[in-house]
């Protein structure tokens, strides 16, 4: 079996934030001097939502990680303060994607990436204990790596025979958890490690069973024999994150994973393996994969326990990889793995989060809830639906959901990251949305994305978007036109901000026959205010 490695490239990038889409696409220049905190989000891509503690909400982002500590006002960190020796401390630049957040008590662990030419490249771990207090203090890890020599790999006091993963390319951790006693961490081509909270100072590599393996026993001493300096080290097993057709193995190459208790949940691009942790932290896996074990899809990227009435769900965003017959989607088990059941066959989705009954599915067509797991409801995009103040999340994808139940809100809330923003409903319906956005410049009028493109950007219920932002006071109307380069006018409009429904001040890329305009330079003519703007677009399809 092999993934084509394009294929696998391209689909994580998107999965994420496209490291080469922030700057481009979303992401604009600010003038503002570097502080520690900058007041408003710097990316519209928010491809992570965590709470912690009463109040707190750790939002990934295209250029950085973010905090909400009021439910109202966002906080970028532009710098965290990395210890770098007892009582001795510097300033780090944190302005990258954030690909994954894992939060639990009062620690918070954030993993950064970034793009070289078409390649992920891991940008290293931010972990901190006290990611409640108002300044943090972070422990920076460089992306693990492995010497050329490295082939022998420590593990549980014993060893394991391991190809060295030289190099932070491919090397993207795109999930965290924090549990039984260690950090884990989901890196690709890097494989699963693990950090170990009373006495780690790296994170060691984790053998999973190799493709064609339904379990591998490491907590049995009969699994190991002594090498000729007397090492302990396990049977037959060789660690290898390469493609098959190299020599590798699908499942060696982690996306996700779940840690509680003893028990540790990993998704690969060949299945899902349930690991039990015995003594000196040594595991026990089982082998979940298509189409021996039903699951729709051998590539996982998300894994969520659901603990509801005395009965545990564990939930898996499962998609297809290369075999015949699999397909996009969510598998379940409600009995640790023994059976496993499909559900939302068909949907290309990102994240599965859980609450009490209710399961939550972010895909590239929305936000899915099921209050049984069965029958599922497709909530609209995002709005907020204000007189003067209408807005909407230009998009319909949604990367990432975090159903908030806490005592801190009069009712519960919910949040969604979307490539269009971070939006909050104060309720489980979604009628309606507060949306924060980047501003990148809210005294003056501007578009973005600029450049853009009909074709990917703010995609919402089949067409491209293009938001026109305003510094608009007193104006009910805003008269708008677009002309191209030779100044004839191709379409004209005028935007009722007392409208709800008109949502943001948006254009489509079309002309007034409703056809695409070509790809080009164009002027957009605003007026509001007893004032014209004139803003320049280039369009490209």
């Amino acid at each position: 079996m092999k993934i084509q490695r394009l294929i696998l490239l391209g689909l994580i990038s998107g999965y994420l934030f496209a490291g080469d889409v922030i700057p481009t696409e979303y992401a604009f220049s600010s003038s503002a001097p570097r502080m520690a905190k900058t007041i408003g989000l710097t990316s519209n891509i928010i491809s992570e939502v965590k709470l912690q503690g009463d109040s707190l909400v750790w939002i990934g982002t295209g250029k950085g990680l973010a905090l909400l500590r009021d439910s109202v006002t966002v906080m970028m960190w532009d710098t965290l303060r990395i210890e770098i020796s007892p009582g001795n401390y510097t300033d780090k630049v944190l302005n990258l994607g954030i690909s994954a957040i894992a939060v639990s008590g009062n620690s918070i662990l954030a993993a950064a990436a970034t793009r070289d030419a078409d390649v992920s490249v891991g940008a290293g771990l931010y972990y901190s204990t006290n990611g409640q207090d108002s300044l943090p203090v972070w422990t920076y890890y460089e992306q693990p790596v492995e010497q050329p020599a490295d082939s022998l790999a420590p593990f549980a006091n014993k060893y394991f025979r391991a190809l060295p993963v030289t190099t932070d390319h491919t090397n993207v951790t795109y999930d965290a958890s924090i549990g039984g006693g260690y950090i884990w961490i989901a890196s690709w081509g890097g494989g699963l490690r693990r950090l170990d909270l009373n006495s780690g100072q790296d994170f060691d590599r984790v053998p999973l069973p190799s493709d064609d393996l339904d379990t591998l026993y490491t907590c049995d001493d009969a699994s190991y024999t002594l090498n000729n300096i007397g090492q302990d080290v396990l049977n037959q097993f060789y660690l290898n994150p390469r493609d098959p057709v190299d020599g590798g193995n699908h499942n060696h190459k982690a996306f996700s994973v779940l840690a509680y208790n003893d028990t540790v949940w990993v998704g690969t691009a060949d299945g899902i393996n349930r690991g039990l942790l015995g003594l000196s932290g040594c595991i026990d896996w089982t082998h979940y994969r298509f189409p021996e074990d039903n699951l729709s899809g051998n590539w996982v990227v998300s894994i969520a326990r659901q603990q509801w009435q005395g009965q545990r769900t564990i939930w898996a965003v499962t998609m297809n990889a290369d075999t015949p017959g699999e397909q996009r989607g969510v598998s379940y088990t409600r009995d640790d793995g023994l059976t496993w059941h499909t559900t939302l066959l068909g949907e290309r989705a990102y994240n599965v989060v859980t609450q009490d009954s209710m399961v939550f599915v972010a895909t590239e067509n929305g936000l899915w809830r099921s209050d049984d797991g069965t029958n599922w409801a497709l909530y609209e995009p995002a709005r907020h639906l204000v007189s003067l103040q209408a807005e909407e999340i230009l998009s319909n994808t949604v990367f990432s959901a975090a159903p908030d139940v806490r005592t801190y809100y009069s009712r519960p809330h919910l949040w969604i990251g979307t490539p269009d923003g971070l939006a909050k409903s104060t309720d489980l319906t979604g009628q309606d949305w507060a949306i924060f956005r980047a501003e990148f410049n809210p005294g003056s009028a501007y578009a973005y994305p600029n450049p853009f493109s009909p074709m990917s950007h703010n995609q919402l219920n089949g067409d491209g978007y293009v938001r026109f932002h305003t510094d608009v006071q007193n104006s009910l109307v805003i008269d708008w036109s677009v002309y191209n380069f030779a100044m004839e006018k191709v379409y004209q409009a005028s935007y009722d901000r007392r409208i709800t429904s008109n949502g943001a001040l948006k254009w489509d890329g079309r002309d007034s026959n409703g056809r695409l305009v070509a790809n080009g330079v164009y002027f957009i003519k605003l007026s509001y205010d007893v004032k014209t703007e004139w803003l320049k677009l280039i369009v490209i399809k």
